[in-house]
């Protein structure tokens, strides 16, 4: 077992990584994500391992805030989600299902179409792979602030029809969080993102454009 010294733990940081694969199969295509059979070679001279995993486009999640200094709240809300069986309350978020669509302008598109509204001020808040031992979806959450409302109702179709909005102030959201009372992962990250940022009266916030490792 090898540990870093303190002054090489400064450095740390997650780093894209190729192993050679000797084969790799779409086993099953799907609308939004393929399932993908990889045979790895882990160690090189050994057998390949097989590793099994979804193929996703990735996401982009809001935390859109209103409020002054102290005082903020986020937007959230509550939607029916029927992989885990669950009604969840959640941030606005979207896939990147559009060949070379701009992160930025997704974010924009899924605040305008799930909350009708725009904001004139993005940060990027954190970024984080969902689940990396069994998919390759990224997802970044955005901060937007300065918001006001499109003037436009968008029609919302499906679970999104029947969704219910609430404006939380930034630290029940964070016991929200802390009781287990959230489960969607992109607002469980956002909220305690956003409370950290809020600690460090928001220094430090990587601009919207910032490189992601994706």
């Amino acid at each position: 077992m090898h540990f870093l010294s303190s002054t090489q733990a400064l450095t740390i940081a997650d780093q894209p990584s190729t192993h050679e694969v000797a084969r790799s199969e779409v086993v099953w295509s799907g609308r939004i994500v393929d399932m993908v059979e990889d045979r790895v070679v882990v160690v090189k001279g050994q057998e390949p391992v097989v590793r099994q995993y979804t193929r996703h486009p990735g996401a982009v999640a809001v935390v859109a805030m209103r409020g002054e200094s102290g005082g903020e709240e986020i937007l959230m809300e509550r939607q029916y989600r029927h992989p885990v069986q669950a009604t969840l309350w959640e941030i606005p978020a979207g896939l990147l299902d559009i060949p070379g669509e701009d992160p930025l302008v997704a974010a924009e598109r899924e605040l305008a179409e799930e909350a009708d509204m725009r904001a004139s001020r993005w940060e990027v808040l954190v970024d984080f792979l969902t689940s990396p031992g069994g998919t390759n979806e990224p997802l970044r959450v955005f901060l937007a602030r300065d918001l006001e409302a499109t003037g436009t109702v968008f029609e919302r179709e499906d679970e999104e029809a029947t969704m219910e909005y609430a404006w939380v102030p930034l630290s029940q959201a964070l016991d929200m969080v802390l009781d287990g009372r959230l489960h969607s992962p992109s607002a469980v990250i956002g909220i305690l993102a956003a409370h950290a940022a809020r600690g460090r009266d928001w220094q430090g916030l990587r601009p919207a454009d910032a490189p992601w490792m994706r």
